[in-house]
């Protein structure tokens, strides 16, 4: 695994024909969920059967929640944990539907600046390159894809949310054919299965070619998740 800075953020690395992101093959970019370190998606380079080559980057949220969990935490912008608890406790549906997060849009400039440092060190294209991520990763390459003019070959959405609608719906329709897989628990305490439903529909109508994988758990990727992904991003990578 390589450890570099590319742009304003820490990246790791893995994948390629050395295991640190040599070679010419395409990647693979995942961002890690809220709370979670710049490592926690890095193992999932070996349970995605992607094509051979592919060099897989984890980038690193900017923020530290050291003080705030008590051990190394990070996030790509502060949520407002009292009312995630509250809703979680009362049973009520959390809908973020309306919120434009404090944060988000440097969160944004930062990860579009990577992308721009990704693309030159390992020698690719947008069109070469599928991002995605868990969570409130998968919330923020979801807002890039949309505000952004970048050719992805596909967007990964794995247990993310529908944020600013008013916002990314009229956005959407620019990225008509664009490939996306999106995965979701049914039983999911912290993003609310009917909300990720309505980002589904919301793909659909704009003529993405999306799929959706619901599953029987919750805030998490399961085995076949990543086994779709894995036949997801080799379409994806591989597509004329």
């Amino acid at each position: 695994m390589q450890v570099e800075k590319l742009g304003p953020l820490n990246v790791r690395i893995v994948g390629g024909d050395d295991g640190r992101g040599g070679g010419t093959g395409p990647a693979v970019v995942l961002l890690h969920g809220f709370g979670a370190t710049g490592t926690d998606l890095v193992p999932l380079a070996n349970y995605i059967d992607a094509p051979e080559g592919t060099r897989f980057v984890f980038p690193e949220a900017p923020l530290s929640l050291d003080q705030v969990f008590g051990m190394p935490a990070r996030a790509w912008w502060m949520i407002d944990m009292e009312r995630m608890q509250r809703a979680m406790m009362t049973g009520q549906v959390r809908d973020l539907t309306k919120d434009v997060p404090e944060g988000l849009a440097e969160a944004n400039a930062m990860l579009d600046a990577c992308l721009d440092a990704v693309t030159a060190r390992l020698g690719i294209e947008d069109r070469q390159m599928v991002i995605g991520g868990f969570s409130q990763g998968a919330m923020l390459t979801t807002d890039l894809m949309l505000r952004s003019e970048r050719d992805f070959a596909g967007l990964l959405v794995l247990s993310g949310t529908l944020l600013a609608e008013h916002d990314w719906v009229p956005l959407m329709a620019k990225r008509k054919g664009l490939p996306v897989l999106q995965s979701h628990g049914r039983m999911d305490p912290i993003l609310p299965f009917s909300i990720a439903e309505r980002l589904r529909d919301a793909f659909a109508q704009a003529g993405m070619e999306s799929s959706f994988v619901a599953f029987g758990g919750q805030h998490e990727i399961p085995l076949e998740v990543l086994r779709e992904a894995g036949a997801f991003v080799t379409r994806a990578l591989t597509r004329d």
